[in-house]
């Protein structure tokens, strides 16, 4: 998960973990500077906890903490290949970010966070044997692997890269990773490191918007004339066999519109977008403020989680999401972007209607079996239930 939330898409393969997401504290084992304005954080995770913290290439957490009496969460993609005891993530700055400005500042080894146990459906269609295994990762034949990421998005796809070609003697991965000027660069050594291990399987290509390269074709923003020309004449693109595309939602878009133009199926593509939340997001933990007034029109919101059942009403004109009128009543109710983008807050419908404003997670399938993402789902009816454990 890039510095902000993620939202993963492409159906998940069979061997995606699904089970409820819970928040665990975690030491701090340690802080490296990738960049300027990106650090990477290393959290130790407890022998006894290692089943909740088992992860595949590519899934986030969501850090939890308090900050000037405010409960704060955000998600970060895991950065580095699943090992055991350990999870890495990246954190860049964000423009007037609290969390992110805060930890790149001040966060040092020994402090304890909260960590979601991962999730996320960015992840591989290969099957994975093994969640702390990736040598289990199965990669057979000659497959071809291509990523298009932005900035911070490189986090999960260097996971990937780093497993794909350790568990292939045969797999080749090609990269194409925009930036603005070589100081941006996250993991550039890292990179580099690999392209020396597998110089006949890795491919690395940097594009750099505000500092001139010897290749105009590297030089600038990727526009879709770029684009066209890196798909038709750079990369492998008649042979891939699966693309991953991380960042904000423009480059992504344009990806995915070039790549359906030249007939790649819709299948072979996963993405996951960068998300700054949305006005009127849950704040907290505790949902943004909405005062229910007995004697007018409201909405009746039952949900279930965790095996109990909570009932909360949602006046009609405060026209807030089911999450939010839910974390009024537990604020334990999962969550992580609150922006219809990482799919955290994934619930069934049970009875009634809804209306989701975004929708940037579920796929086709799980909308016709009726989950919703109650971060974007205000009721339709006057009563609703929901089922956050289905």
């Amino acid at each position: 998960m890039p510095s902000t939330a993620p939202a993963s898409a492409a159906t998940p393969p069979a061997a995606s973990p699904s089970r409820r997401t819970a928040f665990h504290p975690l030491t701090v084992a340690g802080v490296r500077r990738l960049t300027e304005d990106a650090i990477e954080v290393t959290f130790a995770v407890p022998e006894a906890l290692s089943g909740s913290y088992d992860y595949l290439p590519g899934q986030y957490v969501a850090l939890r903490t308090t900050l000037d009496g405010q409960q704060i969460r955000r998600s970060y993609s895991i950065c580095a290949e699943p090992v055991p005891g350990e999870i890495r993530v990246a954190i860049k700055r964000d423009l007037g970010g609290k969390f992110s400005n805060w930890a790149n500042e001040h966060l040092k080894a020994g402090d304890v966070l909260d960590v979601m146990s991962p999730s996320g459906g960015f992840i591989s269609k290969h099957p994975m044997n093994g969640l702390n295994h990736p040598e289990d990762l199965d990669v057979s034949g000659e497959d071809v692997f291509v990523a298009v990421a932005a900035g911070s998005g490189i986090t999960p796809v260097i996971a990937i890269a780093r497993t794909v070609l350790a568990s292939s003697g045969t797999a080749r991965f090609d990269l194409v990773y925009a930036n603005k000027a070589a100081m941006d660069v996250m993991f550039l050594e890292e990179l580099a490191d690999l392209k020396d291990r597998y110089p006949s399987r890795f491919a690395l290509h940097h594009v750099l918007s505000r500092e001139q390269r010897i290749s105009p074709l590297l030089s600038g923003r990727i526009d879709a004339g770029k684009l066209a020309t890196l798909i038709d004449a750079v990369l492998p693109t008649p042979r891939v066999d699966e693309w991953f595309l991380c960042g904000p939602f423009d480059l992504v878009q344009m990806c995915r519109d070039a790549l359906a133009d030249r007939g790649v199926p819709a299948e072979k593509i996963r993405y996951e977008l960068f998300s700054t939340g949305q006005p009127g997001r849950p704040e907290g933990s505790t949902g943004r403020p909405v005062v229910v007034d007995p004697g007018a029109d409201s909405y009746s919101i039952t949900f279930r989680l965790d095996g109990l059942q909570g009932k909360v009403a949602s006046p009609t004109h405060a026209r807030e999401s089911i999450l939010n009128a839910a974390l009024r009543a537990r604020p334990d109710v999962p969550f992580a972007c609150a922006g219809g983008v990482c799919g955290t807050c994934r619930a069934k419908i049970v009875s009634g209607t809804v209306e989701m404003e975004e929708n940037y997670a579920l796929e086709p399938d799980e909308l016709e079996k009726g989950y919703v993402l109650t971060c974007q789902s205000r009721p339709t009816s006057r009563e609703v239930i929901v089922d956050y454990d289905a």
